[in-house]
């Protein structure tokens, strides 16, 4: 993977999960770098969410570390703040910078208190195991149910050269993003003020992590981060910058969805012919979150009335005589009513490790969206009936 410059990572076991594989991460700027970020809108937030904002606040959208722990969320505790403020005060020692200028991130079991001292302890020996090599070792270090760590990279044209963008993500389970996402880090050796980054990234996470859905469940630690430290030296077109950001963070999306507690299929969900964009990612949504859309999916029973049945609860007003649906490629539902097609086809086509779904809506309307998301299978169940004991 084509790496951005001056950052470097590390990861290592400190002890707060039971099984023994790296839970504790730490990516590191050599430079000062602009920051911006979206956090989860969950009422309950956990306290690295909490301090992770002040502290980007306090030092004006600049910083220098992102410490990410794995197995405990720090959140709905009696000394979870007290907590994340220590641990960010041990790397900031370490690193003689402004606490301010460490932003942590936590993932794991809610409402389990977190020792402190298995992480401040480490962070001498984090610092010392930092390298640009690391990437990969960062995104295996933060996931929980994933299966598989997920990374991605892409590059803006700029006329004198390329800034480089490269992000890791987990999630699995607990994923509906409604103004954040899971955990996303992202770095990049363009030159952006703070500003010029967040209006970057308030339109990617829109049409990337929030067309994303595996089970309708806002996470109380959502935070997507994202770093630029100016160490190409090129300030790159915000365009071509923004566009390059939405790619990393819609194959991010697209990994997080396959890879859903259970799953055994993606799916994408096309909406076409909608009033606006806005009506067109609400119809997506709603079919996106049907637990029988999905269970359907998983069966490889195409159920077309599901798909319009939830359409139609989205709260946008259309008329289903002008509707078509559409699944692998064919057209199931014609105009709100059955369309002939051949259910074994189908269900052979349905035996694919991705599903496509398209609900196509004829009038005057020009809006569109599309949606991942995965089939719910009884994989799902069993995950989170034992994910705490």
């Amino acid at each position: 993977m084509n790496l951005p410059a001056g950052y470097r990572y590390a990861s290592l076991y400190a002890g707060i999960r039971s099984e023994r594989k790296d839970d504790l991460a730490l990516i590191l700027s050599d430079a000062e770098a602009s920051a911006g970020a979206m956090f989860t809108t969950n009422r309950v937030q956990a306290s690295p969410v909490k301090l992770a904002r002040k502290h980007l606040s306090a030092a004006r959208g600049k910083a220098r570390a992102i410490l990410v722990n794995a197995g405990n969320a720090n959140c709905a505790t009696r000394t979870g703040d007290k907590v994340a403020l220590q641990c960010c005060r041990a790397v900031a020692a370490a690193l003689k910078a402004p606490v301010t200028q460490v932003l942590p991130a936590s993932t794991g079991v809610i409402g389990v208190e977190l020792d402190p001292s298995p992480i401040t302890g480490k962070i001498p020996q984090l610092i010392q195991g930092l390298s640009p090599e690391r990437f990969a070792d960062v995104a295996a270090a933060i996931m929980t149910t994933d299966t598989v760590p997920k990374m991605a990279a892409s590059d803006a044209a700029h006329k004198r050269g390329l800034v480089k963008i490269a992000g890791v993500a987990k999630g699995a389970g607990m994923i509906h993003p409604n103004m954040a996402t899971m955990l996303c880090f992202v770095v990049t050796d363009a030159a952006l003020e703070p500003f010029e980054l967040w209006e970057a990234l308030v339109p990617s996470v829109e049409h990337s992590f929030h067309r994303l859905s595996i089970d309708g469940d806002t996470s109380t630690n959502d935070a997507v981060i994202v770093l630029a430290n100016g160490a190409s030296g090129e300030k790159p077109d915000r365009k071509r910058f923004q566009q390059a950001l939405t790619d990393v963070l819609q194959q991010l999306a697209v990994k997080i969805a396959r890879d859903g507690e259970g799953a055994r299929k993606l799916i994408t969900v096309d909406v076409t012919g909608a009033p606006n964009d806005g009506a067109a990612a609400r119809i997506a949504r709603s079919v996106a979150n049907s637990p029988l859309v999905k269970t359907a999916i998983a069966g490889e029973d195409a159920n077309w009335g599901r798909v319009l049945a939830a359409a139609g609860y989205a709260g946008i007003p259309f008329d289903p005589a002008r509707v078509d649906v559409y699944i692998q490629g064919i057209r199931v539902c014609r105009s709100g009513l059955a369309a002939p097609f051949s259910e074994r086809a189908l269900e052979v086509k349905l035996g694919a490790p991705e599903c496509e779904i398209r609900v196509a809506m004829h009038g005057r309307g020009k809006g569109k969206a599309r949606f991942w998301t995965c089939d719910f299978t009884e994989g799902y169940i069993h995950v989170n009936a034992d994910y705490r004991t």
